[in-house]
C-alpha cells in the first residue's frame, strides 16, 4: 500500500470569507438550497399570491354644507360645530366605515359569504358571515387623506366586478349609516307629537287665564295693586295729616280760651268829667245853716253840749261832702264791644268747626286707607293667581314656538336628507378596475427572490449549524494553532 508524503505546511487565520469561501458552502449545502427553493416556490404556487388581485378605489369627501341645530330648549339653538373639518371628524367617519355592523351588512348584500372554502369543513350561516366579515375588515384599506378633508377607501379582490361591487355597496351602506348617526329616525313624528301636545296645553292656559279675568275683573292684578297702593298711601298721609292738624287746632282751641279767659268782653271807650253846681250849691248852703244854727246855740248853750256837738259832726260831714265833690266831680263813662275778644271769640268758633271736620277727615281717610289696605291685600293675591296662570301659559307658548320651530327644522332636514343633501360626498365612485394591482411578472419575481433568499439562507444557517471541520482554516480558527499537515477525504 503505498503511502503519500504528508506535507508541513503553516496555515494562517484568515478573517472574513472570501468568494471562494462561500461558493465552497453553497456547493457543501446545494441539496438543502435547491430543496428550500422548490418549497418555498411550491407554497407560493399553491398560495395562490401569483394570481392577480383587482383594487377597486373610492374616495369620500366629507362637507360642512349642512349644519345641523342642537336638541336643546333654547329656540335660536347655536350649530354643533364650526364649518372646519378636524382631524377627530375624519377618523370619526373612518371608523364608520370601518364599523362591524356595516361590513356585515355589506357581506349579506354582496354574497362574500359564500365566496370563500370553510376553514373547519361544514360551518352555519353565521360562522360564515363572521368569517366573511373578518376578511373583509382585513381587505379593505381605510385612511384619512393627509392634508385634506377626504377619506380614501380601497378594496382588492380576484374578481374586479367583485371588488367594484362591493366598495359600492359599502359606500351605500356608509350613507345610510352616517344618516343614522347623525340624524335620528323619528325626529319630525316627536317633533309634531309635542307641537300638538303644548298647543292643546296653551289654549288650556289661556282658556283658564280669561276665566279668571272674567271672574274677578282684573285685567292686570298688578298694575291695579300698585294703583291702589297708591292710593293707600295718600288716604293714610292724609289720615296722617288730618290727624296733626286735629291736634294743632285742639291746641289752638286751648289757647284761645285762655286768652279768653283772661280777657274782658267790653272795653270803655270814653270817660266824661262833669261839675254839678246845683249840688255844690245846696251842700254850701246846708254848711252855711249849719254855722249858723251853731252860732245860734253857743249864744245859749255851752259848746259841749250835745245839739252843739252835733251839729258841729253835721258840719263837719257838710264840709267833707264839698271836699269829695271838690275832687271827684261826677264822670259819664262810655263803653264797647272788645274787638280782639270778638276776634279770638269768631277764632275759637271757627277753630272748632275745623277741629270737627278735620276729626272727621281723619276718620274718613283712614276708613278709606282700611278699605284700599284689604283692596290691596286681595290684589296681591290674586295677582298671584293671575301671574302663575300667565307663567304658565308662556311657558306653553314657548315650548310649543319651541317645538314648531324644531317640527319645521326636522322637516326641512328630513327633505335635505331625501335629497341626499348630506356633510359627505362620494368624490370618487367606484368603478371596475381594468388592471390588476399587481402584475404577474412583478408577483412571480417577488416569489423568485423570495425563494432564493429562503433557500440560499437555510444552506448558510445549515453549514454554519455542522460541527465538523472542513478546512484547515477553521481547524487554525478554533484551535488558534497553526495546522501542521491535512489529509484529503479520500485518501487511503
Amino acid at each position: 500500500m503505498p503511502h503519500e508524503l504528508i506535507e508541513v505546511q503553516h496555515y494562517e487565520r484568515r478573517p472574513l470569507p472570501t468568494l471562494r469561501d462561500l461558493a465552497a458552502v453553497v456547493f457543501r449545502q446545494r441539496r438543502i438550497i435547491l430543496t428550500s427553493f422548490l418549497c418555498v416556490t411550491a407554497l407560493v404556487f399553491l398560495s395562490g399570491i401569483w394570481i392577480p388581485k383587482y383594487q377597486a378605489h373610492m374616495k369620500i369627501l366629507v362637507l360642512r354644507q349642512r349644519t345641523d341645530a342642537m336638541m336643546t330648549a333654547d329656540v335660536n339653538a347655536p350649530p354643533q360645530s364650526t364649518g372646519q373639518i378636524t382631524k377627530e371628524d375624519l377618523n370619526s367617519e373612518a371608523e364608520l366605515v370601518r364599523s362591524e355592523d356595516l361590513l356585515q351588512k355589506v357581506v349579506v348584500q354582496t354574497g362574500l359569504q359564500h365566496q370563500q372554502k370553510p376553514l373547519f369543513g361544514h360551518e352555519n350561516e353565521a360562522t360564515a358571515i363572521a368569517a366573511a366579515v373578518r376578511k373583509l375588515g382585513k381587505d379593505l384599506d381605510v385612511e384619512p387623506v393627509r392634508d385634506a378633508n377626504v377619506i380614501a377607501v380601497s378594496y382588492r379582490a380576484r374578481n374586479p366586478q367583485l371588488a367594484a361591487k362591493v366598495l359600492s355597496a359599502v359606500s351605500a351602506a356608509y350613507m345610510e349609516k352616517h344618516l343614522e348617526m347623525h340624524r335620528p329616525s323619528g325626529e319630525f313624528t316627536f317633533f309634531d307629537q309635542q307641537t300638538k301636545r303644548f298647543h292643546i296645553g296653551l289654549e288650556q292656559s289661556q282658556a283658564q287665564l280669561e276665566e279668571f279675568t272674567q271672574k274677578t275683573g282684573v285685567a292686570s292684578a298688578p298694575l291695579q295693586r300698585d294703583l291702589t297702593l297708591q292710593k293707600l298711601a295718600d288716604f293714610s298721609a292724609a289720615a296722617h295729616q288730618a290727624h296733626v292738624s286735629a291736634a294743632e287746632t285742639a291746641e289752638r282751641i286751648r289757647s284761645i280760651q285762655a286768652q279768653l279767659s283772661a280777657m274782658q268782653p267790653r272795653l270803655t271807650t270814653e270817660i266824661r268829667t262833669a261839675e254839678n253846681p246845683q249840688l255844690m250849691q245846696q251842700l254850701k248852703s246846708t254848711l252855711l245853716n249849719l254855722e249858723l244854727k251853731k252860732t245860734e246855740l253857743l249864744t245859749k248853750f255851752d259848746p259841749s253840749y250835745r245839739l252843739v256837738k252835733a251839729i258841729d259832726k253835721q258840719i263837719l260831714e257838710a264840709r267833707a261832702a264839698i271836699a269829695a265833690a271838690e275832687n271827684k266831680p261826677p264822670q259819664d263813662t262810655t263803653t264797647d264791644q272788645n274787638p280782639t275778644y270778638m276776634m279770638l271769640r269768631d277764632e275759637l268758633a271757627k277753630a272748632q268747626a275745623d277741629l270737627s271736620g278735620l276729626r272727621a277727615q281723619a276718620a274718613a281717610a283712614g276708613l278709606a286707607a282700611s278699605e284700599y289696605r284689604l283692596a290691596a291685600r286681595e290684589l296681591e293675591r290674586q295677582g298671584i293667581e293671575q301671574e302663575d296662570l300667565q307663567r304658565t301659559a308662556k311657558t306653553d307658548e314657548q315650548n310649543y314656538l319651541l317645538y314648531l320651530r324644531k317640527r319645521e327644522e326636522a322637516r326641512i332636514n328630513d327633505a335635505l336628507d331625501q335629497r341626499g343633501i348630506l356633510n359627505v360626498a362620494l368624490a370618487e365612485r367606484p368603478v371596475v378596475p381594468a388592471l390588476p394591482a399587481r402584475s404577474p411578472v412583478q408577483t412571480g419575481g417577488l416569489a423568485f427572490l423570495l425563494a432564493l433568499f429562503v433557500g440560499f439562507g437555510a444552506g448558510f444557517i445549515a453549514d454554519y449549524a455542522d460541527p465538523s471541520f472542513r478546512t484547515p482554516d477553521e481547524v487554525a480558527g478554533y484551535l488558534e494553532m497553526p495546522v501542521l499537515a491535512s489529509l484529503p477525504k479520500n485518501s487511503k
